[in-house]
């Protein structure tokens, strides 16, 4: 049986909904070489971050160590800057190199939480080629002096800046953490953001109970944390004007396949490549195939969203029906 597994994503048809997502494994040009040969029908380069320009511009020290805790992909790489790149040269040179190694298109990846000087660098980023850029917005709003409002400006106003800086297609790697996130996605839409990526992870800190100082803590993600993901991408499915990508807790073809069924246009995943090696990438298209095939859909289009609260029976219940439901069924006794 034909099947047509493409997608389209930020304006790009691809292959099929395969994103390898940003890590460090994608800043090697043999390792994208890998991806794509294994299937994957684009990926993520690793992130640019506020930080690190402002280091090289500045060159003050405390800027050197700030953040380690807080920024997911800084975890393997900060404060051993050398290990990473040099500096935004080096980084733009890699950048560059890894754009003219693979013929699948490639995501920039700019981090950062304020607007300043540094969003010119997106702009750099877009001129070594690439075909969109994911903005990578990691804030945790720690004073209880801003309002939840201060904090929505403050990325919308980011959003707006960095989408007047590039012409390329941008998408935009935000938390679940807002008191009304459908609003804010499509008011981060409005602002210029072409795709949402959904959800960034917060990596929480813990204690070292023999030093009594905090430590970052960083785990590969789980099939369960996909949840949280899959059910907002089902709240936004055609009620948002952009592009939607799950991210987070994405390993196997099942987790695969509920994303799409709820309306996801693509699925990215790191953990599951540390885990399994770039050939997962091939298990993983083989599994969506045989699984369309095995139900009768012809494409991936055909079935994208169709279990999305848009193609819901009873929309306006979905919400509180699924709570309810989930409360019912659970018949957990205690040991």
């Amino acid at each position: 049986m034909n099947v047509d597994l493409s997608t389209r994503y930020l304006g790009l048809t691809l292959r099929n909904p395969l994103i390898a997502s940003a890590c460090p494994l994608n800043q090697d040009p043999e390792f994208l070489l890998r991806l794509e040969n294994a299937g994957a029908a684009a990926a993520v380069f690793p992130s640019l971050f506020e930080e690190q320009i402002e280091f090289q511009q500045q060159q003050i020290f405390g800027l050197y160590e700030y953040g380690t805790e807080s920024f997911a992909e800084s975890l393997s790489y900060f404060p051993e800057l050398e290990d990473y790149n040099v500096g935004p040269t080096e980084y733009l040179r890699r950048l560059r190199a890894a754009r003219e190694a693979v013929r699948f298109p490639l995501i920039g990846s700019l981090n950062g939480m304020t607007v300043g000087g540094w969003i010119h660098f997106a702009r750099l980023i877009e001129d070594t080629g690439v075909d969109a850029l994911e903005l990578n917005v990691y804030f945790v709003p720690s004073d209880p002096r801003h309002s939840g409002e201060d904090v929505e400006k403050r990325y919308l106003d980011l959003v707006a800046a960095v989408r007047k800086a590039v012409r390329i297609p941008l998408a935009v790697k935000i938390g679940p953490y807002f008191t009304s996130f459908g609003n804010f996605a499509r008011r981060l839409a409005d602002a210029g953001a072409d795709g949402l990526t959904i959800f960034n992870r917060y990596i929480q800190p813990d204690i070292d109970l023999e030093t009594l100082d905090f430590f970052p803590n960083f785990s590969l993600s789980e099939s369960y944390e996909s949840r949280l993901s899959m059910t907002w991408i089902a709240m936004l499915r055609g009620r948002v004007g952009a592009y939607l990508a799950a991210t987070s807790g994405i390993h196997d073809v099942e987790d695969l396949v509920k994303m799409l069924l709820v309306g996801a246009d693509a699925a990215m995943l790191a953990s599951a490549v540390y885990r399994h090696g770039p050939e997962h990438f091939t298990r993983l298209e083989r599994g969506l195939h045989d699984w369309l095939v095995a139900k009768d859909y012809t494409s991936v289009q055909q079935m994208k969203g169709s279990l999305s609260r848009e193609n819901c029976p009873n929309p306006e219940a979905f919400e509180r029906v699924n709570y309810m439901r989930s409360l019912v069924a659970f018949s957990g006794r205690p040991i």
